[in-house]
């Protein structure tokens, strides 16, 4: 990002995306390259063939690289996969009114590394939530404030290491460096969610194709995230086999006529299925709409349920407040914001970028909010780096618990 140019890359299950940014005189982005691909090779987050995931991300980089007029040399990209899972860790120190060192720094750490570092899992985030003085709250910045006992509470985002390392393995196949990496429903949630939203409370739901995953905001931090194991895609496959239709006809059917809250009128709209196996000209059956939505509606309902219950047993229900918004490809489908509203008791609205120079209707929609919300935190880390403020770095070594030492050590 040193020449003001800003690379993202989304890999999904159902979709490749590339957003190319240049920085204007006042240092806001504008969106100067796009290109996306149909994925293949991923399965729910997770790759499971290389070759093909590696053609999906070249064909999505050039295009974007073709529309740029510049090659580019390394990305900020998504992390769905490896079963991203939050833990809020709070760690306190005796000062005896001295500031705090390095030392006691690391004694911090050492004390959480212990109850939370595993071999298995990688660590993606370490965000800062809170700092305490004394057991006041709502510390913005400790360096140069004195008191008896210094805490901060920090919000980390870990994720299994074998998936990220695949991934990563074949974008490196693309002579493409990895930035840093971010998971995908803070990312959307970055790009969608406005500054009172993230204050007050608010829960940001990605309904991708293979996974659906939620970042819970508060006090205008990422507070919580989580990854379910359902999507677009598993709709689909539920209309191609209730239907015996071929997939890519099942999806055209979501797409053209798929709702999530049935109506009167539905019994009577007949809609032509061709079977599976057969040719174009060949057996089709003539089916209600209703029976189509009758499809669709339990699987979006088992959707915002497990969502529902996630929150509950994670005791964020209540603590995000009322409001809800959906982003991601899956949530287009009409009757889906009506739905989740039902099920999930809250204010709904469905989100898409918030203020992109140069981000076509076409791709300025909720499918490409994990993409555009990429390009703001490569932003706001340039930001930081360029006030001194060195952010927390994926790529840096001494393992997950020493970045968060780096972090602490360059902010106090």
């Amino acid at each position: 990002m040193g020449n003001g140019v800003i690379a993202a890359l989304d890999v999904g299950s159902t979709k490749v995306c590339c957003f190319i940014a240049r920085l204007q005189d006042d240092g806001t982005p504008r969106i100067a390259g796009i290109g996306h691909h149909l994925a293949r090779g991923m399965r729910a987050g997770a790759v499971v063939d290389m070759e093909e995931l590696e053609a999906s991300i070249r064909a999505a980089v050039e295009a974007a690289e073709e529309m740029h007029g510049e090659r580019i040399r390394s990305v900020v990209m998504n992390a769905s996969g490896g079963q991203p899972a939050s833990a809020n860790v709070k760690v306190e120190l005796l000062t005896h009114g001295h500031p705090g060192a390095e030392a006691d720094l690391r004694q911090m750490l050492d004390h959480g590394r212990a109850q939370h570092e595993t071999a298995e899992r990688e660590l993606v985030h370490a965000i800062p939530v809170d700092y305490t003085i004394d057991g006041n709250e709502g510390i913005r910045d400790p360096r140069g404030m004195f008191g008896e006992r210094v805490g901060v509470a920090i919000h980390l985002v870990t994720a299994a290491t074998g998936p990220l390392r695949n991934l990563a393995t074949v974008v490196n196949r693309c002579h493409l460096d990895i930035e840093s990496r971010v998971v995908s429903p803070y990312a959307s949630g970055l790009a969608c969610l406005v500054e009172d939203e993230k204050e007050l409370g608010v829960t940001c739901i990605d309904m991708g194709g293979g996974t659906t995953s939620l970042a819970v905001f508060l006090a205008g931090q990422l507070v919580h995230t989580e990854v379910i194991a359902v999507g677009g895609a598993h709709v689909t496959s539920d209309i191609a086999r209730g239907l015996s239709t071929p997939i890519a006809h099942a999806e055209r059917m979501k797409t053209l006529y798929g709702s999530a809250i049935p109506t009167p009128a539905d019994d009577r709209e007949m809609l032509k299925v061709p079977l599976v196996g057969e040719d174009e000209d060949g057996a089709s059956n003539q089916v209600a709409r209703s029976m189509l939505i009758q499809i669709i509606q339990p699987r979006l309902e088992e959707t915002f349920e497990l969502v529902r219950t996630h929150l509950q047993e994670a005791g964020f229900d209540k603590l995000a407040g009322r409001r809800v918004v959906l982003t991601g490809g899956a949530s287009q489908m009409q009757g889906v914001r009506d739905l989740a509203q039902l099920v999930l008791d809250k204010q709904v609205r469905l989100g898409r970028p918030i203020a992109f120079h140069g981000l076509p209707e076409a791709t300025g929609g909720p499918a490409f909010s994990t993409c555009a919300g990429l390009i703001r935190y490569a932003l706001a880390h340039r930001s930081a780096v360029s006030r001194g403020r060195r952010p927390v770095r994926e790529a840096d070594e001494g393992g997950g618990w020493g970045r968060i030492g780096t972090w602490l050590k360059n902010n106090f």
